[in-house]
This record gives C-alpha cells, structure tokens and sequence, in this order.
C-alpha cells in the first residue's frame, strides 16, 4: 500500500505480488467514508456512473443483478440523495477518457478508482449511530462482495505475478 497526499488530493496504490507456487486468489477494497459537508447525507446530490447495481440477501451477500436505469438507485445523473438508504454494490461502472471511474459529491468531493475497481460499494451509514447518514462511505473494489465463494470479479494471480490498482480522492474546492 501507497498513499500520497498532494495538493490534488490522496492518490492511493494497492499491489499485490503471489510469491507462492501455485494460483492465489487476489482481491482488494478501501472503505472510505466522505465528508458531505451537511447535517445528513439526504441534502447531498451523489453521482455514481453504474450501469448496474448487484440484489443482496439480508446478510448483504449477492444473490444477483439488475439495471439501474429507470429505478431510484440510478445516480449517473446527479442526484440528491433523499431518504434512501443506500447499501449497495454497483458494477459496470462508466469510465472517463483516461479510464477511472469518479463517484462525485454535490460539494465537488471526488472519488476515482481505475479499470482494477471494477465494483463500488455506497453505504449511508444506516444503522451506525457514530455515521448514521452523516457521511457516504464509497469503497473501491476489485471484486464483489463475497468473491472469495462466488468467484465473481476475483482476480487470479499466477505465481509471480503482480497486480496493481490505483484510487483516490479529490477534496471540495475551497
């Protein structure tokens, strides 16, 4: 892990290197929480560029997927977030010209991830009474929840190899 903190925000690098002999199953997440500048997130405009977000049992483990088009869980287009509680994975993730995902606060708090988070968790903090909806945590991650038995988005490294992801984040404008 590498974290560097500049003028443009934290710029975080994950590698991980299978010094062993045989396949190692890989994965990676972050779970940071972003200020919203706000009592409660439900004053906040959120956008997130997923196409799809994944259906979890009560345990929060994935039973499935669907689109987010046409449904209150799409934020491709700004939107405040309301009441909703938000505890979901999204997939199929939007990307700029220079391939990074960027999951954005009506503040102008930035989140990006490049083509190795392929998943991005958005929780409200529902149900925490130290962040209960006074914050959004928005969690790169290489794989899906529960990837470890699903096999879903698991990365595979050979021995010696190596795999790198980068994320990070872009504060408000003062």
């Amino acid at each position: 892990m590498e974290y560097v903190l500049a003028d443009d925000g934290l710029t975080v690098r994950t590698g991980a290197t299978n010094v062993g002999a045989e396949i190692c199953p890989y994965g990676a997440g972050a779970h940071p929480y972003l200020a919203v500048h706000a009592s409660r997130v439900d004053e906040v405009t959120l956008q997130v560029p997923a196409r799809t977000v994944l259906d979890a049992d009560e345990r929060g483990l994935p039973v499935g997927a669907h689109g987010v088009e046409g449904t209150e869980l799409d934020f491709r287009v700004p939107k405040q977030v309301g009441e909703l509680r938000l505890d979901h994975c999204f997939t199929n993730l939007e990307r700029d010209e220079d391939g990074r995902a960027r999951v954005r606060l009506g503040n102008g708090t930035t989140l990006w991830a490049n083509e190795s988070y392929k998943y991005l968790m958005v929780f409200t903090g529902d149900g925490l009474p130290d962040v209960e909806r006074r914050s959004i945590a928005v969690e790169p991650m290489t794989c899906a929840p529960n990837a470890f038995r699903s096999g879903d988005g698991l990365i595979r490294l050979e021995p010696d190899e190596t795999h790198v992801g980068l994320w990070g984040i872009m504060p408000a404008p003062r």
